[in-house]
């Protein structure tokens, strides 16, 4: 009898295996909650969310501001650990890996190589040039300088940052110039996944544009996207399917 038992949880295990390799992601019941101490107060930021992607798939979030979107996205990109729940990757290196119990290592890894980020903020060395940023974005990645340099200047003039910007440092540009810089530095990888977290939120018509032509195109070449938005009319036949978030859940 136990010899069965065995059995049939074998046969389960890899049934779940084989179902969560079907897909690039799958999110199973994450949840997630901070605590202000200083105001000892716990607050519920996301629960019992599931989400599955497949390769060349892009999923939209919507919804109010603090309501949990980017809560989601740094939980796969673990900027956050999650409390509960499972983020399944399939992993070029790993295979399946579960970014919610990865190593560091891991993490550096997947972040350098398969996992991308886009934030409304800019983070990076000081003193670094535009065209550096993005050029490190692919000489981490094991390529040469000259390469590295050639599709850091495409990149670049895809989104209409003069010249006279690329060696200037961040700090002087406007907004929306760092969040086009933000956006070229995790595109230009072409990862395997891609999370947005609010690209377009302070970008022009025509800088939106420009992230909607990349995004068309990235995800022809076949990478899968996670992404929050505000900007309805941008989601427009882009997503392949649309969540709405309220309350720390997932309509």
């Amino acid at each position: 009898m136990t010899f069965y038992l065995i059995l049939i949880v074998l046969y389960l295990k890899i049934m779940k295996r084989d179902d969560i390799m079907s897909y690039l992601l799958k999110i199973e019941n994450l949840g997630k909650s901070f605590t202000l101490h200083n105001l000892h107060k716990h607050i519920k930021s996301c629960e019992g969310i599931n989400i599955e992607l497949k390769e060349a798939e892009f999923i939209g979030i919507t919804g109010r501001s603090g309501s949990g979107k980017s809560t989601i996205l740094k939980c796969i990109y673990r900027t956050y650990l999650p409390e509960g729940g499972d983020i399944w990757y399939s992993s070029k290196k790993f295979g399946l890996i579960n970014i919610s119990k990865a190593t560091e290592r891991e993490i550096i890894h997947l972040r350098k190589y398969e996992i991308g980020y886009v934030s409304q903020f800019l983070n990076v060395m000081p003193r670094t040039t535009a065209k550096q940023i993005v050029e490190r974005a692919v000489l981490e990645m094991g390529f040469d300088l000259e390469y590295a340099s050639t599709q850091a200047e495409k990149m670049l003039l895809h989104f209409e940052l003069g010249r006279d910007l690329w060696d200037s440092y961040p700090n002087t540009f406007s907004g929306g110039e760092k969040l086009r810089l933000n956006i070229a530095k995790a595109m230009v990888k072409r990862p395997r996944l891609l999370l947005l977290d609010e690209p377009t939120a302070s970008l022009d018509s025509v800088s939106k544009a420009k992230v909607r032509v990349l995004i068309q195109q990235l995800k022809g070449e076949g990478t899968t996207m996670l992404g929050i938005f505000h900007d309805i009319d941008f989601m427009e036949g882009l997503c392949d399917k649309i969540y709405n978030m309220e309350a720390g859940e997932l309509i």
